[in-house]
């Protein structure tokens, strides 16, 4: 079928009843454009051929693909599924099962993007560390970034989206932005201790300066993120789970930020305050 100038690919299948044996399929009615009718044994030999003898090996073992094509499904349900039946047919262990295709490609894409977090959770902490010079802000930081992943892990679970890799690049993304806001928030607590003010004063001020920059921040990138979250425009659907996974961990860094991220470093360093006296 062309539509709008492009091609689309459309496949017709006929009701079980219609394909279970070879009588039913050649008595198959047919309707013509000019609305005349003939089964399809009365044009056509419906014969039952056998399929092509092949035996497929790979490192000297003899190697059978079996393919699906799922829809309506998410692939983390359709592997489940697959897997329970083949649980169910209690291969003899000589048979080896590996599953791959897309299902291997996001297990690698996965694993990589874990390595990724690692890494970017060891150089942020490395320059927050070198910033401050004190593990009490860097710990503070870092500590209210991986809570607020929370947030995007209960927006997935609200909105039924599957957690994929495009959803995993969502918390990276949430981890940094979250972990700027706290640079701005104990920057300027640093500069409020620095006039002065005790700890706790330095603390509550430095959330009166900086709540304002930190919401415009965090409503700006949901403003952004919206039109993806549900599915607008060419291509969304792909990057839908990142958007959502966005939202729900900004709406609860705004809330962290603010709260468990002064929080954190007031008894870290209250603590260190004290150590130092004694």
């Amino acid at each position: 079928m062309v539509l709008n100038d492009r091609a689309y690919t459309i496949r017709v299948r006929f009701p079980d009843q219609s394909r279970s044996s070879l009588d039913n399929m050649s008595n198959t009615l047919l309707t013509s454009a000019t609305g005349r009718t003939a089964t399809l044994g009365s044009l056509a030999q419906v014969i039952n051929d056998p399929g092509e003898t092949e035996i497929r090996r790979e490192n000297l073992q003899r190697l059978v693909q079996v393919t699906a094509r799922l829809e309506g499904v998410d692939m983390g349900s359709g592997v489940a599924a697959v897997q329970k039946a083949v649980s169910d047919m209690h291969l003899p262990a000589s048979i080896r099962v590996e599953y791959g295709g897309l299902y291997e490609e996001d297990r690698k894409s996965s694993r990589d993007l874990m390595m990724v977090l690692l890494v970017a959770l060891l150089l942020l902490f490395a320059v927050l560390l070198f910033e401050f010079r004190t593990f009490s802000a860097p710990t503070a930081i870092l500590g209210s970034a991986l809570l607020s992943t929370f947030g995007g892990f209960l927006a997935l679970l609200v909105t039924g989206t599957t957690f994929n890799v495009a959803s995993r690049m969502g918390m990276i993304m949430v981890i940094g932005i979250v972990a700027k806001n706290g640079i701005l928030l104990l920057d300027a607590e640093h500069r409020f201790r620095s006039l002065g003010l005790s700890a706790e004063e330095s603390m509550i001020q430095a959330g009166r300066r900086r709540l304002r920059p930190i919401a415009m921040t965090a409503l700006a990138t949901i403003a952004g993120m919206l039109p993806l979250a549900f599915g607008i425009g060419a291509g969304s659907e792909m990057l839908k789970p990142l958007a959502i996974t966005v939202i729900g961990g900004l709406i609860s860094s705004m809330v962290l930020s603010l709260i468990f991220t002064p929080a954190i470093h007031y008894y870290l360093y209250r603590g260190k305050t004290h150590a130092e006296a004694v």
